[in-house]
């Protein structure tokens, strides 16, 4: 049975962009490659750590939600560990809770919002001339 997984990991911040997203494919092949499938998926780019780790004080944060078996965690976790450019990561099983704030949050993300159909601006009344009338002040 599949259950639904979020997992959040943070790179080492001295890595190039080419070598963050080739990190990034690498979990997210494995999670597709185990009968995982993947539902969201947030970069949230280099942050700032609460406390120093490895020395470092900001690194990458990435997030994926998906879905799998409960013995993929194992695997994941254990390539979290041999991979140096790891430095944290959490992964946690979502209750029935937890994925109906994600759906609502991430939902919305995905569908485009309806697109609200605006009526043209009216067109400016231009002004009435009419040169037959004639203003009579008139002065008591």
């Amino acid at each position: 049975m599949l259950r639904q997984y979020e997992t959040v990991f943070i790179l080492t911040p001295v890595l190039s962009e080419v070598q963050m997203k080739e990190a990034v494919a690498k979990f997210r092949d494995m999670i597709v490659a185990n009968q995982g499938e993947i539902v969201y998926e947030e970069a949230w780019g280099l942050k700032k750590l609460a406390y120093p780790i490895q020395k470092k004080t900001t690194g990458f944060y990435h997030l994926i939600g998906f879905k799998a078996d409960p013995e993929l965690i194992a695997k994941l976790e254990l390539q979290y560990r041999r991979d140096e450019r790891v430095i944290r990561y959490l992964t946690f099983a979502m209750d029935k809770h937890a994925i109906a704030y994600a759906d609502k949050k991430h939902g919305s993300a995905k569908e485009a919002a309806p697109v609200k159909e605006e009526k043209p601006a009216p067109k400016p009344k231009k002004p009435v001339v009419d040169d037959d009338i004639e203003i009579i002040d008139e002065e008591d």
